[in-house]
């Protein structure tokens, strides 16, 4: 087992990679943060090289053990109040590990080879990115772009909630993925209430070789530029006068329709 260190000080400069560093400094030090196994073990497998272990003292001989002999670094330990502390949050799920991002893919690498492409625009809540990343794997999309106001899919809860998934599916950011996957043979697709609006479950949408699906921000949907430029705008047909699905609900539901059938 790799040497476990207890942590004496908060400003130990070993630890501030933790120390409540926000997603953009720890993206310009080329670093993520993976909370929880999953997340780690998908980091392990995609090749990202690990820096250092941060756990509660419990799972050292627990379920942290074969992480720690998995990443072979060192292990940072506290009282759970100590942890929180020095990371600003309460560790959900006990184990964070600091680790290399992996190389960013372009947006032409993603959509290279595919067929069914997931676009979100200005989604900036950590949450709805991770959890769209996860459906969006495991409903048959076969990649995902993202325009560069969206929040960053490495961010630590965006990682945990995709339960590592964003590093298992082929994503990229793109300054214009309406232009790019048109120019690719994509017929583009605008989640979006519009009077002429196709039902999703439209037979015509799910003959289309290449198919991408735009989903806009919490709240404002997609901007009016970015749904006129789209070939067609879909809808999901809904009950008791509700109109309207968080975005993450929404995305399921489309991609198990117009991708995973």
């Amino acid at each position: 087992m790799e040497k476990v260190i207890e942590i004496t000080s908060l400003q130990d400069e070993r630890l501030l990679v933790y120390r409540q560093l926000t997603g953009r400094q720890l993206q310009r030090g080329n670093v993520f943060i993976a909370e929880s196994e999953p997340v780690i073990r998908a980091g392990l497998e995609k090749g990202c090289h690990p820096l250092s272990l941060l756990m509660e003292r419990q799972h050292i001989t627990g379920k942290g053990s074969a992480l720690i002999d998995a990443c072979a670094v060192p292990v940072y330990t506290g009282d759970d109040a100590v942890l929180s502390q020095l990371t600003g949050f309460t560790l959900s799920r006990g184990i964070l590990c600091a680790m290399e991002r992996p190389r960013m893919l372009t947006a032409e690498e993603v959509i290279g080879h595919a067929r069914r492409i997931a676009v979100l625009e200005n989604v900036v809540d950590g949450t709805n990115v991770g959890a769209l990343m996860r459906s969006a794997a495991a409903l048959g999309a076969d990649g995902l772009l993202l325009t560069n106001d969206c929040c960053d899919p490495l961010q630590r809860r965006a990682a945990r909630v995709s339960m590592g998934a964003v590093l298992r599916l082929p994503w990229a950011f793109c300054d214009d993925p309406v232009q790019l996957l048109k120019e690719s043979g994509f017929v583009t697709l605008a989640l979006a209430l519009r009077e002429d609006a196709l039902c999703i479950e439209d037979e015509r949408l799910k003959k289309a070789e290449k198919l991408a699906l735009f989903l806009g921000a919490e709240g404002d949907g997609l901007k009016q530029e970015t749904i006129d430029r789209c070939d067609y705008s879909v809808i999901i047909p809904m009950h008791h006068d509700v109109n309207s699905l968080n975005v993450a609900a929404a995305g399921a539901v489309a991609f198990w329709e117009l991708f995973g059938k």
